[in-house]
């Protein structure tokens, strides 16, 4: 049975942002505690994404959790291969791996190494790494959707920091250009990378107006927001009927997010959290999901 989108119909907007909300507090719950298999990780942008994550899972995609390859899914592409921890949380979320398993991460053996890779773990499209790739492979995937006379939607999950590279905004004008309205791209704009500020790295913005200049419809809201979210999901949905043209949608997220102890520290690209702060981390987490909810 195909889930999530088709759900949509009978939900009315606080419904299904009541239903990201509940999932990305799980996805966060989900990912500290495989963090704290290893110790260490890229857990701060795990938490950072988590709406993005629970938006698409929980309300976005068409897809079976006992068949990840089924042939009429909606393809979700995660380009930034170091966010797996999040993502397998999503996708444990989604019913696609157990949730047991996430106690493998990281581990020999497992199907759930430390960077996302299509040839070891179910419902994972393709293996990032390499910043830069997946924008590519989606217009790649779009047009091959299209040659076959399929209407399935195609995702890029990207980085702020993957805008510094050519090959994106390369992508972006093919999409355009060849009217990829199934392609959406969602930007993760923590303005963190690896070797600092992504404003100190390389500048983007004003980042909205050259997506629109590329020929994209292009959104920016809060992506700690899942209303926000849905929101921008369902413009898009609106605008598809007027112009063939590809969507973005960038998120100011916080890298950390749900958990103060976390959005505070200085090193936060790849966090090494102490053995006793886990358990604060995760009393955090759920103290500030139910203050949100009382």
């Amino acid at each position: 049975m195909a889930i999530a989108a088709t759900d949509n119909q009978t939900l009315n907007l606080g419904q299904r942002t009541e239903r990201v909300r509940d999932a990305a507090y799980r996805i966060r719950h989900h990912s500290l505690n495989m963090g704290e298999v290893q110790g260490q990780g890229y857990v701060g942008q795990a938490l950072g994404a988590a709406d993005m994550f629970a938006a698409v899972y929980a309300d976005q995609l068409d897809f079976r959790p006992a068949e990840p390859d089924w042939e009429d899914r909606d393809r979700f592409l995660l380009s930034t291969g170091h966010y797996a921890i999040g993502f397998y949380a999503a996708l444990a979320e989604a019913g696609i791996i157990p949730v047991e398993e996430l106690e493998t991460y990281g581990s020999d053996d497992s199907r759930l190494p430390m960077s996302g890779m299509s040839t070891y773990t179910p419902g994972m499209e393709i293996s990032g790494g390499s910043l830069g790739h997946g924008l590519s492979i989606a217009v790649g995937m779009a047009l091959g959707l299209r040659h076959q006379n399929r209407t399935q939607r195609v995702i890029n999950f990207l980085s702020d920091g993957e805008l510094d590279e050519g090959s994106t905004w390369e992508a972006a004008m093919g999409a355009a250009h060849h009217q990829l309205g199934h392609l959406t791209a969602m930007v993760d704009i923590n303005a963190l990378q690896a070797d600092g500020a992504t404003a100190g790295v390389l500048r983007t913005e004003p980042v909205t107006e050259k997506w629109e200049a590329f020929g994209w419809y292009a959104q920016r809201i809060n992506g700690n927001d899942p209303r926000a979210l849905l929101q921008a999901f369902d413009n898009i949905a609106a605008q598809a009927a007027l112009a063939s043209r590809p969507s973005v949608i960038l998120c100011d997220t916080k890298v950390g997010r749900g958990v103060p102890l976390l959005e505070n520290r200085e090193k936060a690209h790849f966090m090494r959290i102490e053995d006793n702060e886990w358990q604060i981390c995760r009393d955090q987490l759920t103290e500030g999901f139910e203050g949100s909810n009382s």
